[in-house]
């Protein structure tokens, strides 16, 4: 069967069976997984790939959406890792974490296993399940003082985990005894094998149904018509180079600021991205390896463009400049622990760049930093080890739709916060704020999401805390007139008082009993001028908490009369006092 004489309704019930697919595969992970990282957090991804291409044809709708272009090649460095050993075998499950081939990070475990129906390759399937630890000098894999590689854990190319259905207990025995509660590890795994196995039984159910012509034809006409779509809506800006520069504060060793220098050229129906302007390798974690850059830049093109189907059809219209002499395009031995710091801000930055020739889908910015906080030591009552990590929610940028997304995940990895109960079983602390940051989020027309305070109070000894964030000095910016959101901090509260790290975000602390961490995460930007944001808005916000009541008057030039004491649904706007104000601000806005 010729790959354009699928009819539509074959197609479709073909492509919702696929989805089907990994969704029960997600389903298994979460389900199975051991550790609140994935079994609470998320932080898993499930996927089918093309048997000769390896390219992605369907993945998880929440698996974290830098697993979209990551999963994709890693599966194909295993592809040609399996071949030039002879070739994939019925039974064979390979594992691979090593970032510089698979676009994550090390704690990333990824399992891909083929799908043989009748002694025909029909398929590829991969999972991803983020470990807890993978051994190195930083309990839980986030090293904030890690200056290479082998600092961060066990790095692993891709291998045979089993070889024709064997188990290579050698092998997975090594690797058990150099990774931190090792029990927890051995459960997460068993949890990703245990996806693949179903999704190998559901894939050959599939081709038993509709044969292998159609699956695999299938397989090319959904990558080909998402390529075809990409393409249209790429035509749709304006030829010529867009350019945007942007910021980290610093690589955790250094405290001096790291460019991200994006040139992205529009022709046709095509994107080259160039970054050769930006700053070289650092000693500090927050290198990227070039293909994690390459699946930040498909993160920002999902966020301009979130109705194309995502496979990896929607990736070829593409190309890219990133040289290794850039820390966005490192290679062996550089640390990348504190990667996703670096990838969130080039998401901002080809955003940036790309606001100008989509007016319509411009978009302000969003919280940028994972700000992940560590957690670890032995709990006294227990006498057990924990490791637990904390990613940090925070703001969304705003858009001429509306306002920004309050509270949410990292567009990075859309990992959920783990449960307050959790947190206080597993751990000696105790959660003692988990709200929203007021007046954190950019003022404008639209106001931008706020972020979040986390506040955690140590009950015990020896609390290792480990914290690698960013954004501090580099808050998201707002777009036509927008301002802002508030950038993050993290303070400690000791017999000393209020201290903060050499780095602000970046390093290492050691909290004793009654010591408290306070993280604060970024608030997204504005957009359109705050004068113009209607009065019963600004109301609305205040009433909720996501801006002061001085703030209304001060930025938004609304005055807020207040009928019934200090009660907040009682307050309403000062109509002639309000006009006037914001008369005021228009004038000095221009």
């Amino acid at each position: 069967m010729a790959k354009d004489s699928i009819d539509p309704i074959t197609l479709a019930v073909v492509k919702g069976a696929l989805e089907q697919i990994v969704e029960e595969m997600d389903a298994i992970i979460v389900r199975a997984a051991f550790s609140p990282v994935i079994s609470e957090q998320l932080d898993r991804s499930s996927g089918i790939f093309h048997p000769e291409t390896g390219e992605v044809v369907a993945q998880g709708t929440l698996s974290p959406p830098l697993f979209v272009t990551a999963m994709q090649v890693t599966t194909q460095a295993t592809l040609e890792a399996a071949r030039q050993r002879g070739g994939f075998r019925p039974g064979d499950v390979y594992i691979v974490n090593n970032p510089y081939l698979a676009g994550t990070h090390l704690p990333d475990i990824k399992l891909v296993a083929p799908v043989f129906v009748e002694g025909q390759l029909i398929a590829l399937l991969a999972t991803c399940g983020h470990w807890n630890d993978i051994g190195g000098a930083t309990p839980g894999g986030f090293a904030p003082t890690a200056t290479e590689i082998h600092q961060e854990g066990l790095l692993l190319n891709p291998r045979p985990l089993y070889r024709e259905g064997v188990l290579q207990e050698d092998f997975l025995g090594f690797l058990l005894d150099n990774v931190r509660m090792p029990e927890e590890r051995r459960g997460d795994l068993n949890a990703c094998i245990a996806a693949l196995d179903v999704g190998k039984a559901r894939m050959g159910e599939l081709v038993e149904r509709h044969g292998a012509a159609t699956v695999l034809d299938t397989f090319q006409s959904l990558n080909d018509r998402s390529e075809q779509h990409m393409r249209s809506l790429i035509r749709e800006i304006p030829d010529g180079t867009y350019r945007f520069r942007h910021t980290l504060d610093n690589d955790g060793q250094q405290d001096r600021e790291l460019v991200i220098q994006l040139s992205a050229t529009v022709r046709g129906d095509t994107i080259r991205f160039d970054f050769s302007g930006s700053s070289p390798p650092v000693r500090g974690a927050v290198n990227v390896p070039r293909k994690t850059c390459i699946a930040a830049c498909q993160i920002a093109i999902k966020h301009l463009f979130p109705e194309v189907p995502i496979n990896g059809g929607c990736f070829r219209p593409f190309e890219y400049e990133i040289p290794a002499t850039t820390f966005l395009g490192v290679e062996y031995p550089y640390a990348i622990s504190g990667y996703l710091e670096s990838i969130g801000r080039v998401v901002s930055t080809v955003v940036g760049a790309l606001n100008p020739g989509l007016p319509q889908r411009a978009l302000a910015d969003s919280i940028s930093t994972t700000g992940v906080i560590t957690m670890s030591g032995t709990h006294p009552q227990r006498n057990a080890y924990y490791v637990m990590l904390f990613p940090a929610a925070g703001g969304y940028g705003a858009n001429a739709h509306g306002d920004g997304l309050v509270h949410g995940p990292s567009a990075l990895g859309s990992a959920n916060y783990p449960s307050v109960e959790s947190v206080e079983h597993r751990l000696p602390v105790r959660v003692e704020a988990l709200e929203l940051r007021t007046d954190s989020g950019g003022a404008g027309a639209h106001r931008g999401g706020c972020g979040t305070r986390y506040v955690y109070r140590s009950l015990a000894e020896g609390v290792a805390v480990a914290a690698l964030g960013d954004q501090h000095r580099s808050r998201p910016f707002g777009v036509h007139g927008g301002q802002p959101g508030a950038g993050s901090d993290v303070v400690f509260y000791g017999a000393d008082g209020a201290t903060h790290l050499p780095l602000r975000t970046k390093g290492l602390r050691v909290l004793n009993t009654g010591d408290v961490l306070e993280y604060r995460s970024p608030g997204g930007g504005g957009y359109g001028l705050p004068a113009q944001r209607a009065p019963e808005e600004v109301l609305r916000d205040v009433r909720f908490g996501y801006v002061a009541a001085a703030t209304a008057r001060e930025v938004y030039g609304v005055v807020l009369r207040q009928m019934a004491g200090a009660d907040p649904d009682a307050m309403e706007v000062d109509e002639p006092a309000t006009a006037a104000a914001r008369s005021r601000m228009m004038k000095e806005n221009g």
